[in-house]
């Protein structure tokens, strides 16, 4: 246990592979102050061959069993790139400061495992009600939007959720220290990274949540505990195939158009919608309301799934595909560089350009060339230098002109 204020302690590896599993015990994990607590996420997050190791093995386990692997490049790419963009330890630290009523000793066992529920039951309702109502879905379905499920499923995010999941936790300041709170808040997280697997096949709980079959629609919102989901009459088992995704696909790999397409929807129906209530009922009833239904819709109006449905993948060439790897692995090197001169927006910008080429977007190979000769004049100016981004640099450019010469 930590005992003295300072800086974030250090984790061995083995313990940032047990927090993924959410088995590092109290006595290893408790901590007086929230300075202390190990940034177990951005370990991870950094752990580059941690990761790998991880969907490569999938990848070769789904290899042996089904002899085909457990995704596509094109939908990978879209999931890492919605992960590159904490309000809720923020928020939390304020309403602790000014008004916590008492407060429960930061190194108890007790105090341990009561925030592993206080964490977990605000998670599901947070959840739930990001499924049922609109405009909280708008940010939530880009999650959902992967026609794969494997662990590259696990990290397509929201860049908008997170602005409103604090407000849950919002009980717990008043007597749980913000130290236990940043490490549940954490393990909560991580371990919904591995349970995004088909190989391991008792995991059905949350692939159920993952489906757009009828069955499948609002059910197994647990994040780490499916009890919740039991007494709060969500819980279904996993039963015919399931077929992933959203009711009605998108057909993209754009990260942009992914997070932002939703939002549009909601406003050009807000306007067309009559009525000032049915203008609210748009944003705060569920995604299937409309004027004269139920508050989360006709459940008749779901597309009926036959179990032949044939997720977008369109034909691209074979340099292509090489292509966006190699340069979305360059941006991926350049992460933390990037974030440090704020240069976010660059990021999304070579995620969104990769993911044109991918579904052969007209005119994308000629965008692809300009932004790669301003990205190529701006590294050589000193900027985002890194010895693997260097050492690749020329082979991206090099599979860039085998793509110009052929359009």
């Amino acid at each position: 246990m930590g005992s003295e204020a300072g800086g974030p302690r250090t984790t061995a590896p083995g313990q940032q592979l047990r927090a993924l599993f959410y088995v590092l015990p109290p006595g290893e994990s408790s901590f007086r102050t929230v300075e202390e607590v190990p940034d177990y996420v951005e370990k991870v997050r950094a752990s580059i061959p941690f990761f790998v190791a991880f969907i490569a093995l999938e990848f070769a386990v789904s290899w042996i069993q089904k002899h085909k692997l457990s995704g596509r490049i094109n939908d990978g790419i879209c999931s890492l790139s919605l992960d590159i963009l904490s309000v809720e330890l923020i928020s939390y630290i304020y309403v602790w400061n000014n008004y916590r009523l008492f407060e429960l000793p930061w190194d108890s066992p007790w105090t341990w495992y009561l925030t592993l529920l206080g964490v977990d039951f605000p998670y599901y309702w947070f959840h739930r009600i990001s499924h049922e109502v609109n405009i909280l879905w708008a940010a939530h379905q880009v999650h959902h939007s992967s026609e794969d499920y494997n662990l590259l499923t696990a990290l397509r995010q929201s860049v908008l959720q997170r602005y409103t999941s604090w407000i849950f936790n919002v009980p717990m300041p008043l007597f749980i220290p913000p130290s236990v709170f940043a490490v549940h808040l954490q393990f909560n997280l991580l371990y919904q990274f591995w349970i995004y697997t088909e190989v391991v096949t008792n995991l059905g709980h949350h692939r159920v949540h993952h489906g757009r079959n009828p069955y499948c629609i609002d059910k197994n919102y647990g994040g780490t505990l499916i009890i919740w989901d039991r007494i709060f009459g969500t819980c279904e088992a996993e039963d015919a195939k399931v077929i992933y995704g959203l009711t009605h696909p998108v057909n993209s790999f754009d990260p942009i158009m992914l997070q932002l397409c939703p939002l549009a929807h909601i406003w050009n129906t807000f306007w067309a919608t009559p009525g000032f209530c049915n203008k609210l009922s748009v944003i705060f009833k569920g995604p299937g309301w409309g004027p004269g239904k139920p508050r989360l819709g006709l459940p008749e109006e779901i597309p009926e799934i036959i179990g032949k449905e044939v997720p977008f993948n369109p034909s691209v060439l074979v340099y292509l595909n090489c292509y966006a790897v190699v340069h979305f692995a360059v941006i991926m090197d350049l992460y933390t560089e990037l974030l440090a001169t704020e240069t976010v927006s660059n990021l999304y910008e070579t995620a969104s350009h990769a993911n044109k080429l991918l579904i052969s977007r007209p005119k994308a190979g000629i965008l692809e060339i300009i932004r790669c000769l301003v990205f190529m004049d701006v590294y050589k100016l000193g900027y985002f230098r890194s010895q693997f981004s260097s050492l690749v640099l020329n082979i991206k450019y090099f599979v860039l002109y085998l793509y110009c010469t052929s359009v």
